[in-house]
C-alpha cells in the first residue's frame, strides 16, 4: 500500500455533473482543485455506466428559455457537436476533457473517500483532510484543503464530518407543503437500472435467468407502458427501494432491479405479444442510480412554496425549471401512476444559503444533496440543475478561499461580488443585473452596420388550420402596434385576438388581460390583415398574443425562426388524478406548448421597436428576461459581413475581451438518447468573426477566430492595447441569416477562466 497526502486549495469529492461544473469553476480562477470520484467515468448517472439522460430546466421544451448556460451550458454544446446520436461513451469522452483542459484541475477517478478528519464542536466545525483508497492501485490518499466540496449525491463526506442533513419526507405541518404527508417517514424515491436494445438482423432467443421476475404476476403490465423497441428512456419507471435504506441496501435493491429488467425482457421476447424476433440485449446496467438519500441542512431550506411562487432571492445563484417530480414509494410495483408532475408557471429561483452546510463551516454541497426539503427537492434533484449548483459552488468556494472567509461570511459580507463573478463566468442566473465597476463596455455608446427592423416571415410558409387557440409571444421595448397576421378564411367570420402580460419576465404564459378585439374576415385568398392591438407596457416586457380557434380561418407557419419570438398551441389541461385531488390546479406551462412551431413560428409583421438594438449588449442581461437582450442584424446577402461598434469618449485599456453570442436556449438539447436536435451547432451562432481596434497607430485586427461553435468566448492579449473603439466584425453564422450579438465585456486586465 502507498501512502500520499494531496495538498489543494479546494478539494471536491464526487464526479458527476454538480462536482465536475465545481472543480472546473474553481479552477478556472486560479485555485488548485482535487476532484476526487470513486468510479472510472465521469458524469455520475448520465454517465454511461447509469445512462440516465440530463434533464434540467426546460423540462423537455415545457420551460422556455430554460436551458442553462455556463459550464454546463458549454457541455450541452460541445457534446451536440460531437455526439449527436447521444452515443453514452462519447458523453464520456466529452467530461473527461473538459475536466482535463484545466490546468490547475488534478483528477482522481477510481478513488473512493470513506475517511473524514474534521474537528471542533458539532455546531462550529470545520473539515482538515479527507482520505480515499485508489482502487486498482493500492494508493491511500488523503486531501488536504481549506474548502471541501461534497458532490457526491448520497452525502457521505459531509455526514462523516458531522454535517447536518435529513432523510425522508417532512411532514406537512413542518413546511405547510400541500404534497408533504401527514406524517413524516424515511421514504425516499427508489433507485433506477436502464437497458439498452438492438435489432440484431435475424432471429434471437433469450432464455431468462432463474431470478426473472414473472411479471405477468405483478402489477407492471397493467400499470406501466411496455413497447419493444423503446429506448431506455422509455423505461425510467424502473424504479425500485424507496421504502428501503437506497445506501444500505443498495445491493439488494440491484438484485431487484435486475429480476425486473430481465422479466421485462421476458415478457417481451416470450410472451407472443411483441414483434421483437430479432431484438437482443445489447446493455444492462449493474450500477443502481439513485435519485435521494442525504439532504444536507443550510441557512434556508428551498421548500415547495419556493419552487411555485419563484421567489425571487437575494442571493440567488442558479435556477431550476423541472416539475415537482416525485414518484410513489412502491416504485415499479405500485398502483399508482409512476410519477406526479407540478410546474411553476415558469423558472424558480435557488439562493445561496441553501448549497453550505449550517455547522460545518468549510463545507459547500451540489447537486441532489443540497437544502431542500423532500418536496422542493423533487425539482432540484435532476442534473443540469445540479450542475449549475456546481459551478455556484465551484466559483463560492474559490471566493471563500481568496478572502478566507467562511461559505457563510461570503453570503453575509460578498454576496454582489459572488454573483457579479458568476455572470462574468456566463454562468444561469435569471432576472439578475450585472454590475461590474472593472466591464469598460458598460461606460461605451454602441452602434452596429444595422438592426432588424421588423419582424416578418420567410417562407415556405405551410398552412395550419385554427382548431385551436394559438399563441404568439414578442419581446415589447417601446410600442406594440402594427401586427399583421397572415391568414386564410373559408367563410365570413370574426377572428378574435387577446393581449395579455406574462406576469413575472422569467414566464411565458399569458397572465393578465390587456386588450381584446375582434377583425372581420371574409373568405378567399390568403391576405395579410390588420390586428388593431396597441400597448406600451412602463418598462420593456413580453406580451402574449392569443387568436382564438376558429374553425373557418387558416394561419401560416413560416420557416425560419425568428429571435425573440415563440408561439404556442393550446392543448387540454393535464389530466390530474384522483390522488392529488384540488391539491394540483392547472399548469399552464403545460397547457400551451410551443412544440408544434418548434423554429417554425407563425407568420405575422410586427415592428420590433427597440428590442433588438445594439445597446442591448451591454445591458448587464446575459440570457431572455422580459426580452431577449440581444443584438439581431437585418438579414446579410451572402458574402456581407455585419458588425457592431464599441465607441468611448476617452482612449481604454484593454487587455481582455468578452463575447456571448446568441445559442437559442430555448433550444432543448440533450446529452444521450431522449431526443435528437437536427443539427450539430446552433445556427444562430456566429461561426467566424474579428475584431479591430482603433488605436493611437490606426486601425489593427487582435482577434481572428473561425469556425466558432461556442457560446461564451474570452480574447486575452498578449499585452494590454490603448483603443478608442472595438468593432466586433461578423463574417458569417452556423446558419442564421442574421447576425446575433449577446454580451460584449471589455476589460483593462487579464482573468482566470476559458
Amino acid at each position: 500500500m502507498k501512502n500520499e497526502t494531496v495538498t489543494s486549495d479546494i478539494t471536491v469529492v464526487g464526479g458527476g455533473l454538480a462536482g465536475i461544473c465545481a472543480a472546473i469553476a474553481a479552477a478556472r480562477l486560479g485555485k488548485s482543485v482535487a476532484l476526487v470520484h470513486n468510479r472510472p467515468v465521469l458524469g455520475g448517472n448520465s454517465s454511461s455506466e447509469v445512462r440516465v439522460w440530463v434533464c434540467g430546466a426546460t423540462g423537455h421544451g415545457v420551460n422556455r428559455y430554460a436551458r442553462e448556460t455556463g459550464i454546463m451550458g458549454e457541455l450541452f454544446l460541445e457534446n451536440q457537436f460531437r455526439n449527436m446520436e447521444g452515443n453514452p461513451y462519447l458523453w464520456d469522452l466529452t467530461l473527461l476533457e473538459a475536466v482535463k483542459a484545466e490546468p490547475h484541475l488534478s483528477l482522481y477517478l477510481n478513488t473512493d473517500v470513506h475517511e473524514v478528519h474534521a474537528e471542533g464542536p458539532e455546531e462550529d466545525r470545520n473539515i482538515q483532510s479527507v482520505t480515499g483508497w485508489m482502487m486498482g492501485s493500492e494508493r491511500k490518499i488523503e486531501f488536504r484543503s481549506r474548502l471541501f466540496l461534497d458532490c457526491t449525491g448520497d452525502g457521505l463526506v459531509g455526514a462523516l464530518a458531522g454535517a447536518k442533513y435529513r432523510i425522508g419526507r417532512e411532514s406537512t405541518s413542518e413546511f405547510g407543503e400541500p404534497w408533504a404527508p401527514e406524517k413524516a417517514d424515511t421514504i425516499t424515491l427508489g433507485s433506477t437500472l436502464l437497458f439498452y436494445t438492438k435489432d440484431a438482423g435475424e432471429p434471437v432467443r433469450f432464455i431468462p435467468p432463474s431470478f426473472a421476475k414473472d411479471i405477468t404476476q405483478t402489477s407492471i403490465p397493467l400499470r406501466r407502458i411496455i413497447r419493444s423497441g423503446d429506448n431506455g428512456c422509455a423505461y425510467w419507471w424502473i424504479e425500485w427501494g424507496g421504502e428501503l435504506d437506497t445506501v444500505h441496501d443498495n445491493e439488494r435493491i440491484r438484485d431487484e432491479l435486475w429480476a425486473v429488467i430481465y422479466g421485462i425482457w421476458d415478457y417481451i421476447k416470450n410472451s407472443g405479444n411483441f414483434a421483437a424476433e430479432n431484438l437482443t440485449l445489447e446493455w444492462v446496467g449493474s450500477l443502481p442510480g439513485k435519485r435521494e438519500y442525504r439532504r444536507f441542512i443550510g441557512d434556508y431550506t428551498l421548500t415547495q412554496h419556493d419552487i411555485l411562487a419563484q421567489r425571487p432571492f437575494e442571493d440567488r445563484i442558479a435556477f431550476g425549471g423541472w416539475s415537482i417530480d416525485l414518484h410513489p414509494p412502491g416504485g415499479v410495483y405500485a398502483e399508482e401512476q409512476g410519477s406526479k408532475h407540478w410546474f411553476a408557471d415558469g423558472i424558480y429561483h435557488i439562493p445561496f444559503r441553501s448549497i453550505y452546510s449550517v455547522n460545518v463551516n468549510n463545507l459547500l454541497f451540489a447537486g441532489r444533496n443540497i437544502s431542500a426539503s423532500h418536496v422542493a427537492f423533487g425539482t432540484t434533484r435532476v442534473m443540469a440543475t445540479c450542475a449549475i449548483l456546481g459551478e455556484a459552488a465551484g466559483t463560492a468556494a474559490a471566493l471563500c478561499e481568496t478572502k478566507s472567509v467562511t461559505p457563510r461570511k461570503l453570503g453575509r459580507l460578498h454576496l454582489a461580488e459572488l454573483q457579479r463573478m458568476l455572470l462574468r463566468q456566463d454562468a444561469s442566473i435569471i432576472g439578475l443585473k450585472a454590475d461590474d465597476p472593472a466591464d469598460l463596455a458598460s461606460q461605451a455608446a454602441v452602434r452596429a452596420s444595422s438592426t432588424l427592423a421588423v419582424y416578418a416571415p420567410s417562407g415556405p410558409f405551410e398552412r395550419i388550420l385554427l382548431e385551436a387557440d394559438f399563441g404568439i409571444l414578442v419581446p415589447v421595448d417601446g410600442r406594440l402596434t402594427d401586427l399583421q397576421l397572415l391568414t386564410e378564411c373559408s367563410a365570413a367570420t370574426i377572428l378574435i385576438a387577446e393581449l395579455y402580460t406574462t406576469g413575472r419576465k422569467e414566464n411565458y404564459v399569458p397572465h393578465t388581460a390587456v386588450q381584446h378585439v375582434e377583425i372581420p374576415l371574409r373568405p378567399g385568398e390568403p391576405e395579410w390583415v390588420q390586428v388593431p392591438l396597441d400597448w406600451t407596457p412602463e418598462e420593456a416586457s413580453n406580451a402574449f398574443i392569443v387568436i382564438k380557434a376558429n374553425p373557418h380561418v387558416a394561419l401560416f407557419t413560416s420557416s425560419h425562426p425568428l429571435t425573440g419570438v415563440l408561439c404556442f398551441q393550446k392543448g387540454e389541461p393535464p389530466v390530474v388524478s384522483a390522488e392529488y385531488g384540488d391539491r394540483q390546479p392547472p399548469q399552464p406551462v403545460q397547457q400551451w406548448s410551443a412544440g408544434p412551431f418548434s423554429r417554425r413560428p407563425l407568420c405575422f409583421r410586427l415592428p420590433t421597436g427597440r428590442a433588438l438594438d445594439p445597446d442591448k449588449v451591454i445591458d448587464g442581461f446575459n440570457r431572455p428576461y422580459g426580452g431577449p437582450h440581444c443584438w439581431v442584424s437585418e438579414p446579410l446577402a451572402e458574402g456581407e459581413a455585419a458588425w457592431i461598434e464599441l465607441q468611448w469618449e476617452q482612449e481604454v485599456s484593454i487587455r481582455e475581451i468578452h463575447l456571448t453570442f446568441q445559442d437559442d436556449v430555448n433550444e432543448d438539447l440533450i446529452n444521450l438518447h431522449h431526443h435528437r436536435t437536427p443539427f450539430q451547432v446552433i445556427p444562430e451562432l456566429v461561426k467566424d468573426y474579428r475584431i479591430e481596434a482603433h488605436t493611437p497607430l490606426g486601425t489593427i485586427e487582435i482577434v481572428n477566430r473561425k469556425n466558432n461553435r461556442r457560446r461564451k468566448n474570452i480574447h486575452r492579449l498578449d499585452h494590454p492595447i490603448s483603443a478608442s473603439s472595438l468593432r466586433l466584425i461578423v463574417e458569417s453564422t452556423n446558419g442564421s441569416p442574421r447576425a446575433e450579438v449577446v454580451e460584449i465585456r471589455v476589460y483593462p486586465t487579464s482573468s482566470f477562466g476559458r
